[in-house]
This record gives C-alpha cells, structure tokens and sequence, in this order.
C-alpha cells in the first residue's frame, strides 16, 4: 500500500487544527460550530489516522465536552454527538476511550430529562449503539456496569427510545439490527427487573411483533432468516427467568413463528440451538402454549 504523502498528512493536521479553533473560538457562533463539526466529520469518516491526529491536539475531548455543555446551542450538541459516533467507529481508540462510566451518566442524563429533544436522544442512543458494536472492550464494561443500581438506570433509560427505532427500521437498514439487539441482551440478561422495565415500555412487544414480520419472509429471504435469528436470541435474553413475560408472548404467536423460523431452508444449522431454547422458554412457562406446540 502506497504511503500517503507528508504534505497531504501536513494539510490534514492543520484544517483539522484550524477547525478545533474555530470550535473553541467561536461559541456565541452556533451556525459556525456546527459547519466546523460536520467538515470534522467529512476528513474523519472512515479515516483512522485523521482520528488520531484530532485526538493528539485534545479535540476528541472537545468534541465530547461540547456535546453534554449546557452552554451551547442544542444543534450544536446534536451534531458533536452525531461527530463522536463517527470518531468512534473510525477508531478503536476512540471508541474505546469513550467507554467510561461518565459517558453512561451523561446518557441517562439526556434520555431521562423531558426537555430533552428527541433528535439529541436518538443521537445519544445511536453513539451507544456504536460503542456496542463489536467492541469487547464495551461488553467487558457493560457486562459488569448493567448489575450496578447507577448502569440499571442509565440502560432503562434507553429503552423507550430504542423501542422506536426498532419499530421505524426498514430493510435498507439492517446494519443497526445487531447493535441495537446486543445493547437489549446484555442490559436485560438475568436480570428480572431491567426486563420488566424494557417489557413495560413496549419493548417486548415491539421484538415479538418484529419478529412475526421478518419470520413470515424466512423461507425466501436469507437476511429476514438472519435478523430473525438475531431477534429470536434478544427475546430469550427478555424472558429468561421470567415465567410471566415468557408466557405473555403467547398472544403473539412467537411459538409459531420460532417453529416456522426452523423449516426455513437459509437457517444456518448452528442457529438451531438458540430457537430452540427459544421455544422452550416459552413453552415451559404456559402450558397453552406447550399444548399448542406439541400439537402443531
């Protein structure tokens, strides 16, 4: 691979230095800020070393600081959130750098306030999403944050908002489904409460719901079949343990659509196991449901 000029690295170190400035001297110019974060966005998308080049002249931190200020324009806050989900999937040292228990409060800071607008708590829930993807430094620290009172908080926090999304989700937008079903698993894994709270919101039913849609297309279509899977694993994650959400999904049908999902000729063979362990949690939990499975 041909090296990159240093002239060209030069010009890049210095608009990125010029833009940095423009964003520290020009508060009281929102219209200003935000031109200057979205061309921050343009030379670091998908451009790893352009990240670390902002991270070395501290403007990573910047970023994020101007994205929870009370001081700034909310339009402002809205595009150095979208720019840090960018920074954040350019670089694995800035995703990571941005793992920390105070990014998690200034989460459930925004998506807790009603004030809040909704545009600035989906991007906040998207720069989540981003941290979750493929990150196992992220799973480490979720892992052990979601038993913690303070993470319990923060992830609930979240549901409302990723419960819309899942529900305004077409095909061409597939990309988000893992993501966004890694960050419910993990949040609601074992833990009775946090799945009652994301069942409360309508998330449960928004899964079982999306889950009848995708599985109806799993015999011809191989992505229906993979997001089906996918879905399929989130909702045994939601009802593990839990008797009464498990047997409540009887209204859905999500024992036929499981059932159906295992004929599919795209099922690959080692997602078997989890459907399966799928059906049995909902049907050990209702005998109705048990009654009907057993019968089908």
């Amino acid at each position: 691979e041909e090296l990159e000029p240093p002239e060209r690295y030069q010009h890049q170190a210095t608009d990125l230095s010029l833009l940095l400035e423009c964003l520290k001297f020009q508060m009281k110019c929102p219209d200003l800020q935000k031109q200057a974060l979205l061309t921050i966005h343009s030379i670091c998308e998908k451009r790893e070393d352009n990240v670390d080049l902002l991270r070395e002249m501290g403007g990573v931190a910047f970023v994020y600081n101007l994205s929870k200020s009370s001081f700034v324009h909310p339009d402002v806050k809205e595009t150095a959130v979208f720019t840090l989900g960018t920074l954040a999937e350019a670089n694995v040292y800035c995703k990571n750098s941005l793992c920390k228990k105070e990014t998690f409060a200034d989460f459930a800071d925004c998506l807790m306030k009603e004030d809040i607008p909704l545009k600035q708590k989906r991007l906040s829930v998207y720069l989540l999403l981003v941290l979750v993807h493929k990150s196992c430094f992220f799973c480490s620290v979720i892992s052990f944050f979601c038993i913690a009172e303070e993470g319990q908080r923060i992830c609930v926090a979240a549901f409302p908002v990723i419960k819309i999304w899942l529900q305004q989700l077409t095909f061409p937008q597939t990309e988000i489904f893992q993501p966004i079903c890694t960050f419910i698993a993990m949040t609601v894994a074992h833990n009775s409460c946090v799945q009652e709270s994301f069942s409360a919101c309508g998330g449960l039913e928004t899964l079982a719901l999306t889950l009848g849609r995708l599985a109806s297309a799993a015999d011809t279509s191989l992505l229906s079949c993979q997001l089906s899977v996918i879905i399929s694993k989130t909702l045994s994650a939601c009802i593990t343990d839990n008797s009464s959400l498990a047997s409540g999904l009887a209204q859905y049908d999500v024992v036929l659509h499981l059932f159906s999902l295992l004929a599919s000729p795209h099922l690959d063979p080692e997602d078997r196991l989890p459907i399966l362990l799928s059906l049995g949690y909902c049907t050990e939990a209702s005998g109705a449901t048990a009654l009907f499975f057993f019968s089908a």
